[in-house]
């Protein structure tokens, strides 16, 4: 019975000092404010903040102006007109480097600039499966991605048709998802190039014209090497580098204008 009503003693104490930390705490906090906004805080500290999701047209207002103007700039200093009906960009995974290639009314393509790719994971050779940390080989279409947490993005359209038959012909039923070209300096998978050339790309596309941009990822530069010699490469590899080498010898090689 005393062991109960220490413990009953004990419990009453913490509660009062517990409710005079609070009390004082509500003091502090609340001392200088009007009835009114008292009122504000204690109901605004139990509502769910909603969060907005971006879109293209937010992100294109709050970026557009002050990088259509570096990009203004780098098309003048190629003496060519910003911006043109058509972007292509050209990955390289041994050199991490991002080409970027335009042309006006199907034309042929002229080299533009060479951003660093400043983040991707894996080796060289294509991605087969979800969370095997590799960048995709091939040929991609790209879309604008608003919302990411990488600053802004560009989405492809990564597995595409020719993925999923190559990987139903292996058995996997899971080649990946979620490619991106973003911003930041660190990726899975993906290709981060920093929030500025970010902002770069994501104006570039947005302003030409819509559906015809495209990224070529190459494990080398088939333009002036061979391919690399992979570990149990899958079967039909030689059919996609075959691709990858057609579709690279439609750009002229950096500084080859």
């Amino acid at each position: 019975m005393m062991k109960s009503k220490r413990l009953l003693k004990l419990s009453f104490s913490l509660i009062c000092c517990f409710t005079a930390v609070f009390l004082a705490y509500c003091f502090t906090e609340l001392r200088n404010l009007r009835p009114r906004q008292i009122v504000s805080k204690i109901i605004g500290s139990t509502t769910v903040e909603t969060q907005v999701v971006p879109t293209v047209e937010m992100q294109i207002a709050n970026y557009g102006s002050q990088t259509r103007e570096r990009l203004q700039n780098q098309f003048r200093s190629i003496n060519k007109t910003y911006p043109p009906k058509e972007v292509a960009l050209v990955a390289i995974k041994d050199t991490k480097e991002l080409q970027v290639y335009a042309r006006n009314n199907r034309s042929a393509f002229y080299y533009v600039c060479t951003y660093p790719i400043l983040g991707a994971s894996g080796i060289l050779g294509p991605k087969l499966k979800e969370g095997d940390r590799q960048v995709p080989e091939g040929i991609y279409k790209l879309t604008l991605e608003p919302n990411t947490p990488y600053h802004l993005a560009l989405r492809l359209n990564y597995p595409n048709e020719k993925d999923w038959t190559r990987a139903k012909a292996d058995g996997r039923e899971s080649p990946g998802s979620d490619i991106l070209i973003h911003g930041n300096t660190c990726s899975i998978g993906c290709l981060a190039m920093g929030d500025i050339v970010a902002e770069d790309l994501f104006v570039l596309v947005h302003d030409t014209v819509p559906q015809t941009s495209k990224l070529v990822i190459a494990p080398v530069d088939f333009r002036n090497r061979e391919a690399p010699r992979l570990d149990a490469p899958p079967t039909w590899l030689p059919e996609l580098y075959d691709e990858i080498k057609e579709a690279l010898s439609e750009f002229p090689r950096p500084g080859k204008n």
